[in-house]
């Protein structure tokens, strides 16, 4: 990786580089069998992965779907689906080869008409449909080979691409015309097939007997790899209560968490039963305005938000003290990271939260801010957010829903809600360009009216993709970071350390953005 973003050569060479040694031997699941149950802290809006940007929609899909591309452990873009990747010289046309065989879970055969026909989907319903802005179209000259053409150069495609943010799964093309978020049957390539969902209660896969492990690998490496299912089923069970996770955990109801309290930790830690894995820097804490309705419409209004705000007090009630302070939208210790925009952050003056307050000519209007307690971090942000508020004379007013409904809803835009509270994990960990694009249109976070940005925002956003530079494109993150702030199109609380959990007879889990269950077994 180059501060900036990826160049067409680190895509080649992080392609090269992920296969691994030829004589290295290729992972075989020590023990086969057992039905792992994992204890997830919400619900899931739908299965439909090209369509939801949630963590709780990936935690589970990304078991059943694969794509082109994905990204390894250490963030670089590898092959999946694809069996080889060439570009042309003039950097317009990228030749992808499928591997063979690969078949869906319903037993048919993928070729390259099924890609086609899940590039045309995502083209209409993709969450980031933006990522082909710049696409010209894609064809399929044979039944093993998918060809993507650009309208010119974009050195940053491929990272995008690979990203697993919201991906391109590729899916059988009988489901192309499946309106959005509506694949309530998903059918994938990957190691685990669906059994069953059951909205607020769980979620079951199975061992898809089927799968193709992609041999360029030896091991999974970060979503792709050589990756096996050894266990039988897996059940995400849906454990909203903090405490019903650890009492879980302790009695093996649950063989894994995704989340532990951090006050539960010092006395899990003397439990032989427990294998306590953190994870840092796990998100950055957001509230999203509505930009299209009163009267978070009005810049000086958001202003005075943003100017009221005391960050280490909803940091410490969203973490239960674990996190810390941080400037805009990527890490400190991320090669992309920009401090650019740093006067607007933690002001908590009141004084000039009130001053802009009078000057947006704001009348009491209610200010409702959208949040769940599925996610007790989002919960406790917006509980400390309103009484901040409340101090300055906003007549903020708290919506409680469950966590798939605060989503339907911050997708829309106009009256109902204000500020929707998200954290925003997956996106930073891929890097700024992943990031940044919840904040283009279409389906910009702010909500835009009519879904139009800001015209300085989208040049910014452009820049970051096709400026030929790495050097100019992390000056348009920064450009784009400082415009964010600056018109409060996003409120970045800070980031803190998620803690996941497993049972001591659980082996090969390793703690990641999202828990992967390939290439996982139990002893006994």
């Amino acid at each position: 990786m180059r501060r900036g973003f990826l160049t067409s050569a680190g895509v080649l060479a992080g392609l090269i580089l992920a296969v691994g040694p030829a004589n290295a031997e290729r992972f075989k699941c020590p023990h086969t069998g057992g039905n792992l149950v994992f204890g997830q802290e919400a619900n899931i809006n739908t299965l439909d992965q090209m369509t939801s940007a949630t963590i709780s929609t990936r935690n589970i899909a990304m078991n059943i779907y694969e794509s082109l591309m994905t990204r390894d452990e250490n963030n670089h873009p590898i092959l999946e689906l694809a069996d080889s990747m060439t570009e042309s010289p003039d950097h317009l046309t990228y030749t992808f080869k499928l591997r063979k065989p690969i078949h869906f879970h319903n037993g048919k055969l993928m070729t390259s008409a099924d890609v086609v026909a899940s590039f045309d989907r995502y083209a209409k319903v993709g969450n980031q449909r933006s990522i082909l802005n710049n696409v010209k179209d894609w064809d399929a000259p044979d039944a093993d080979t998918f060809v993507i053409h650009m309208k010119s150069p974009q050195p940053t495609f491929i990272e995008a691409l690979s990203s697993f943010s919201v991906p391109i799964v590729i899916i059988p093309s009988e489901l192309k015309d499946t309106p959005a978020q509506q694949l309530t049957n998903p059918i994938g390539t990957g190691p685990f097939q669906l059994v069953e969902s059951v909205p607020g209660s769980h979620v079951k896969l199975k061992r898809y007997e089927g799968y193709s492990p992609n041999t360029s690998f030896n091991e999974r490496t970060g979503f792709g790899g050589y990756k096996q299912a050894c266990l039988d089923t897996v059940t995400f069970r849906i454990v909203t209560e903090p405490g019903a996770r650890v009492a879980g955990l302790r009695t093996g109801e649950l063989q894994g968490v995704e989340d532990l309290p951090a006050k539960s930790l010092p006395d899990l830690k003397g439990d032989k039963n427990i294998k306590i894995l953190p994870l840092k820097n796990w998100w950055i804490q957001i509230a999203s305005p509505n930009t299209s309705t009163a009267p978070t419409d009005n810049l000086m209004f958001r202003k005075a938000v943003q100017a009221a705000l005391d960050m280490d007090e909803i940091m410490d009630a969203a973490s239960d003290g674990n996190y810390t302070l941080n400037v805009g939208f990527q890490y400190p210790n991320q090669p992309d990271y920009t401090d650019a925009g740093k006067e607007t952050y933690n002001i908590k003056d009141p004084a000039l939260a009130k001053k802009y307050l009078a000057q947006s000519g704001y009348a009491g209007e209610p200010v409702v801010l959208l949040t769940n307690k599925d996610y007790p971090p989002m919960y406790n942000s917006a509980l400390v957010m309103q009484q901040q508020l409340q101090a300055v004379g906003i007549n903020a007013q708290m919506k409680v829903v469950d966590w798939p409904t605060s989503v339907q809803l911050s997708q829309k835009e106009g009256p109902g809600w204000n500020f929707f509270f998200t954290g925003w994990g997956t996106q930073p960990a891929l890097g700024a360009l992943a990031t940044m694009q919840f904040l283009a249109s279409p389906n910009a976070t702010y909500r835009p009216k009519d879904d139009k940005g800001d015209p300085d925002l989208e040049a910014a956003w452009k820049d970051m993709n096709t400026l030929p530079t790495a050097e100019g494109r992390h000056e348009a993150f920064a450009r784009m970071q400082k415009i964010v702030l600056e018109r409060v199109y996003a409120l970045p609380f800070g980031s803190f350390t998620k803690v996941q959990g497993v049972r001591a007879n659980v082996d090969g889990f390793v703690p990641y953005r999202i828990p992967r269950m390939s290439n996982v077994w139990m002893t006994n």
